[in-house]
């Protein structure tokens, strides 16, 4: 996968993958998620990315969510524990109409209260629904239970009530203070040269003041094994599992990731879906999750299941996890879950999207992106030794916490 890097006079850092396809992406991957907030700005970063289509110094809402709806391309962003994307997918010759656009709202929105206040009611809304889906909202709770205390424990959305504290003086100085040059990377894949792009980026955004930013992202270290079982307005029981793992820059993390795909990743023949649902229908919702951040990271398996298929779905896990610690995996059993990986990394990149989001966080990341074939090397020099030594640290009962809601009686 060939790809250029190259980084404008003000800091900006860029990466850019030309493909030969009528649809092109481009963004900012910004470095500031919702554990950049202070105390009192719980939800701001969320509120930000909903507020920055809402009015700049030259462009009202409609003129923002017009622009490139009206070419038949789509605008959008969201908001994760540690960065922020404001990205765009359009037809190629637009290019310098989505960078113009990108441009615009990241770097020069003004937040106007009337749209400010329809925001809050929207995202209030949204924090609804979630409190209104236990299988979505026990993935929240539990990661505020591993991260107790903590700002990577906080709901990305705030509350509702934290939402009402915040207005255009914390919107402008959290854009201020971290949407700066050196703080972000404009991630490309599109059917355009590199030098063309170049020439729109010098165009529009080397007038962008160069801003320098010093993280102070406070380390999470103190992790305490907990089990808390809650009882809800639910109609099923629903699981939560998990530990801490591993941070992105461990030299673990790829085979956390292929550990993690073995049990019970987005594959049919992951061993939590073909050992419990399909043998014995215990559940339709079961899976396992690896997220990693800068400085640690959560393995997490969820379960929905009737209550009283709870108890014995919960011990078929345990002895899957059990299998993992003891039974180091055969030659064949190996290139097999190494193959399947790879299989899964490479479709993922025939997204554009996913793959223009994939090159930018890397690059802000790493301030380096490898290749497939880096890649695939470093999975297949993967041992089964290694994976069984990851196992018994991160999936030892000992370690394990445990969040479950059950039906009021």
């Amino acid at each position: 996968m060939e790809f250029d890097i190259f980084t404008l006079k003000n800091g900006v850092r860029v990466i850019h993958k030309e493909i030969n396809s009528p649809a092109s992406h481009c963004g900012f991957i910004i470095n500031a998620g919702s554990r950049d907030e202070e105390d009192s700005e719980h939800g701001l970063a969320h509120f930000l990315e909903h507020c920055i289509f809402k009015g700049t110094q030259k462009r009202k809402a409609f003129h923002i969510l017009n622009r490139i709806d009206a070419v038949g391309g789509e605008l959008n962003a969201y908001t994760s524990k540690e960065d922020t994307v404001i990205y765009a997918s359009f037809l190629a010759h637009h290019y310098e109409r989505a960078i113009e656009l990108l441009t615009d709202i990241t770097f020069r929105s003004t937040f106007p209260e009337k749209e400010i206040q329809k925001e809050r009611e929207i995202i209030s809304d949204e924090i609804s629904s979630y409190l209104d889906s236990p299988a979505d909202q026990i993935f929240d709770d539990f990661e505020d239970q591993i991260f107790t205390n903590h700002r990577l424990g906080r709901p990305i959305l705030g509350t509702t009530e934290s939402l009402y504290e915040l207005g255009e003086p914390e919107l402008t100085r959290f854009l201020h203070k971290h949407y700066v040059t050196e703080n972000l990377v404009f991630s490309s894949a599109g059917n355009i040269s590199t030098t063309k792009l170049k020439s729109l980026l010098e165009k529009h955004l080397e007038e962008i003041p160069s801003g320098s930013y010093q993280s102070k992202r406070k380390p999470f270290d103190h992790y305490h094994l907990e089990q808390r079982i809650q009882q809800k307005e639910v109609y099923q029981a629903h699981l939560m599992l998990g530990n801490t793992a591993y941070s992105y820059p461990d030299s673990r993390r790829r085979s956390m990731v292929l550990l993690n795909n073995i049990l019970g990743g987005p594959a049919m023949n992951s061993r939590l879906n073909l050992n419990i649902s399909e043998k014995y229908g215990f559940a339709y919702n079961l899976e396992s999750n690896y997220s990693s951040y800068s400085d640690t990271g959560i393995v997490s398996i969820y379960l929905g299941t009737d209550s009283k298929s709870l108890s014995r779905a919960t011990e078929l896990i345990y002895k899957e996890l059990e299998k993992l610690r003891t039974n180091k995996l055969g030659v064949r059993q190996l290139s097999s879950a190494k193959e399947q990986l790879k299989g899964q990394i490479a479709l993922s990149q025939e997204s554009g999207s996913s793959l223009m989001m994939a090159l930018g966080k890397s690059l802000l990341s790493f301030n380096q992106v490898d290749d497939l074939e880096t890649i695939y090397r470093d999975i297949d020099q993967i041992t089964a030794g290694e994976l069984l030594e990851i196992a018994n640290e991160i999936f030892d009962p000992a370690q394990l916490s445990s969040l479950t809601f059950l039906p009021r009686k």
